[in-house]
């Protein structure tokens, strides 16, 4: 799976992110005649080599006309009817949705009384509908992202001066985990945030296995001892992550509820393994599996539900046939056959579901095991045939 990682090392801005997708590989021209299907304000966008110690991209808007609107609802309305493609409609809406939400919690105003005047609405749509047109370009199955760095100082802006991270800023960033940073000024801007918090589905560890595309996406800001730079890593992601814990000291009746709990979180899989722990104490091993995505719910549902302190996880892969449920047909109607198939749709694995079997035999008033074979024999003829039926 195709997955991008944002070092924000150095913060996150709107222009930020999308130098860093033209940077990793997002043609120009791509990015420019996908932007004009969007019938908001007139703005070039050029890019801009950084020089230093490492070259990034900076990309800058050249506006020469403000949209007549530059309200929430007038955006998100020429978003919705634009030509751009659904998936890129939908990401950018809900990056602007994030942002106007903080906007009207922070000044107490309902949403359609939202302005973008702060940020300016040309720039703003050329940097939330451009980072949807990269995620999209790429083709990413999932969005990650590091912790994002609680830079202190202040800014100075049309509500006055203002302590960083801005009010709208810090509304985004709920929810999202923090890192120290000593710098002070504002290194994470309304727009950086809310497209990373609309968009990642983890703040953390990085999930790549392999890095392919590498894009550093440069800021304005003057840092002193570091670029004002976002990393940008695409590769290939590590599918999922195997949890587990031990316990010998919870009782026996509560460990149904566990395993429960961790499916609710996001587990695909889970299971119980009798283990001998310190002391020689008769312990059992809680092992959960799940999407990367979902560790943090899977693991902190462990520790919640059990009498655990500590989990432990490492990355995965796993391989899993296309599934697909077919009904059996003469004797074995009502009878739900679950089949594999691999990439390229062969059959290569047909099973009878048990309780189906079950109840067929007691309907049929017959030993369940010489139904069970019956089952099976159906099961070979499906995978020789490559098709259902008789």
């Amino acid at each position: 799976m195709t997955t991008a990682y944002s070092d924000c090392f150095s913060g996150v801005s709107g222009d930020m992110v999308l130098g860093s997708l033209v940077d990793a590989g997002l043609p120009l021209a791509k990015l420019k005649s996908e932007l004009q299907k969007v019938p908001v304000g007139r703005f070039e966008i050029c890019r801009v080599r950084k020089p230093g110690g490492i070259r990034g991209t900076n990309i800058r808007v050249e506006v020469s006309r403000e949209p007549e609107a530059d309200d929430y609802r007038s955006l998100d309305s020429a978003i919705k009817k634009s030509r751009l493609s659904k998936p890129v409609r939908e990401t950018a809406r809900a990056i602007f949705a994030c942002l106007a939400r903080a906007e009207a919690s922070v000044h107490g105003v309902p949403l359609d009384r939202v302005h973008f005047h702060e940020v300016g609405a040309a720039d703003s749509v050329v940097d939330v509908v451009g980072a949807a047109i990269g995620f999209d370009f790429f083709d990413l199955g999932e969005i990650h992202s590091s912790p994002l760095p609680m830079s202190r100082g202040v800014i100075k802006c049309a509500h006055g001066t203002l302590p960083v991270p801005a009010p709208a800023t810090l509304e985004i960033l709920k929810g999202i985990p923090l890192e120290r940073s000593a710098v002070k000024e504002e290194i994470v801007t309304p727009t950086g945030a809310a497209i990373l918090a609309s968009t990642a589905s983890h703040f953390g560890d990085c999930p790549l296995q392999r890095v392919d595309r590498v894009g550093y996406g440069f800021g304005d800001r003057v840092i002193p001892g570091m670029p004002n730079a976002l990393r940008l890593m695409i590769g290939e992601g590590f599918s999922s992550v195997v949890i587990e814990t031990e316990i010998d000291d919870m009782s026996p009746e509560l460990f149904e509820n566990a395993l429960a709990r961790a499916f609710d979180a996001g587990a695909v899989d889970a299971h119980l393994e009798p283990v001998q722990m310190k002391k020689g104490r008769p312990g059992v091993k809680i092992v959960a599996v799940a999407p990367w995505s979902a560790k943090e719910a899977v693991a902190g549902s462990l520790l919640r539900h059990t009498t655990s302190f500590g989990v432990r996880y490492w990355p995965v892969e796993r391989k899993v046939l296309l599934r697909e449920l077919v009904k059996g047909k003469a004797s074995m109607r009502g009878v739900s056959f679950k089949v594999g198939r691999d990439a390229s749709g062969e059959i290569v694995k047909a099973m009878p579901e048990y309780e189906d079997v079950r109840r067929l035999a007691s309907k049929k008033r017959r030993p369940l095991v010489e139904v069970y074979q019956e089952a099976l024999a159906f099961s070979n003829t499906i995978l020789k045939r490559g098709r259902f039926g008789r």
